[in-house]
């Protein structure tokens, strides 16, 4: 809590002070100065203060709380007008200001296809920041994954590996798992050896601020089965596991095309699983993995998959419309279990699903 803390109020001086540079500007727009310098600091001022106002929009009211309680606040509206401005000027922020609007319209609703184009555009435009290109790879990466284009996915996955510095254990993992959904004689043809992919996962890792990155925590643990062992039990479907971790169902989900198309991945797949539990196909409400006890006591590998299952068969309930189960087993992945890999993420989705069957208005995307 209080590294929380220390961290909030190093943020809430960087918004303060963006917060200056808009009173600022606004003086030299009442004053009418008009030069490129003031062009260049008001595309600076609107990135900063929409990217600031989005992002704190989007976050859960628990968090919103604690952030208000030094100073923080979000205003969703005025995040995405000032983005607008910003894109619509012609400072070196403008291509920014339209990368963040791009990203959050596409995760709110994204058209393949369009996108992609899109994103090569951005590529294209321009060669002096080599980030925005991984930024653009790591979408066209997930938007190929959603298709099931695995051969094109790879490709981006391998670039961010051999290009980005960000997290090289999320990347190298992720380019693993992507090799994982193709045949053989596809991989040989790439060149690359997913066992030694894996096995490289764990000395990528690395901390910041003393602290380690969520997904590579969760990478290195999902990869330790190969290094543990000469004669490795193989990942299941792992890049629609990290689909699902990065909450890409949701997207998928609004494509009946993609999504059948995951579903006939997965039941080809089915017959490998054996005693494998598995979040992906929708299971029953009456199968013998939602009761308590066995099954749980038998997990030995993937014990985030406790909270994750029962968050689902919440879902599934809400489904079914008997809103008290849904909340229920909702509250049940929120209270009784801790510690394990990607919780934080889970908690933000119980926060929209508890929202949204309590009634009150979720601050997530609608």
């Amino acid at each position: 809590m209080i590294n929380f803390i220390k961290g909030g109020l190093k943020i809430r001086t960087s918004y303060q002070i963006y917060k200056e540079c808009h009173q600022v500007l606004a003086s030299m727009t009442k004053n009418k100065c008009s030069n490129d310098t003031q062009h260049q600091f008001e595309g600076g001022v609107k990135l900063g203060i929409g990217a600031f106002n989005l992002m704190l929009s989007l976050l859960p009211s628990r968090i919103l709380r604690l952030l208000e309680f030094i100073g923080f606040s979000g205003n969703r509206n005025l995040g995405l007008l000032q983005l607008r401005e910003g894109a619509s000027g012609s400072s070196l922020r403008a291509i920014l200001c339209v990368l963040t609007l791009l990203f959050y319209h596409t995760y709110v609703s994204l058209i393949l296809g369009k996108a992609q184009d899109t994103f090569r555009q951005c590529i294209v435009a321009q060669q002096e920041w080599k980030q925005i290109h991984h930024l653009c790879y790591w979408e066209l990466m997930w938007s190929h994954s959603f298709q099931q284009d695995w051969l094109k996915a790879y490709h981006y996955a391998d670039l961010l590996c051999k290009e980005s510095k960000w997290s090289k254990a999320t990347y190298v993992f992720q380019k693993a798992a992507i090799l994982s959904m193709l045949p053989e004689e596809a991989v040989r043809s790439t060149g690359e050896d997913i066992v030694a992919l894996f096995r490289q996962v764990e000395g990528l890792k690395q901390r910041i601020a003393g602290k380690s990155i969520p997904t590579e925590k969760f990478a290195v643990r999902k990869s330790r089965r190969y290094s543990t062992s000469s004669n490795p039990v193989k990942l299941v479907l792992p890049a629609l596991e990290m689909m699902y971790v990065w909450n890409g169902f949701t997207i998928v989900g609004r494509r009946s095309d993609l999504t059948e198309s995951l579903l006939v991945t997965i039941e080809k797949a089915e017959t490998d699983l054996q005693n494998e539990k598995t979040l992906l196909p929708g299971l029953p409400v009456n199968h013998p993995l939602w009761g308590k006890g066995p099954s749980e006591k038998r997990l030995k590998y993937d014990h985030y998959l406790l909270p994750f299952t029962h968050y689902e068969l919440g879902l599934l309930y809400k489904e079914q419309g008997d809103k008290d189960k849904a909340i229920r087993f909702i509250e049940t992945a929120k209270n009784n279990y801790k510690d394990y890999s990607m919780e934080s993420r889970l908690h933000f989705r119980i926060h929209a699903a508890l929202s949204s069957l309590k009634g009150t208005p979720p601050s997530t995307p609608p």
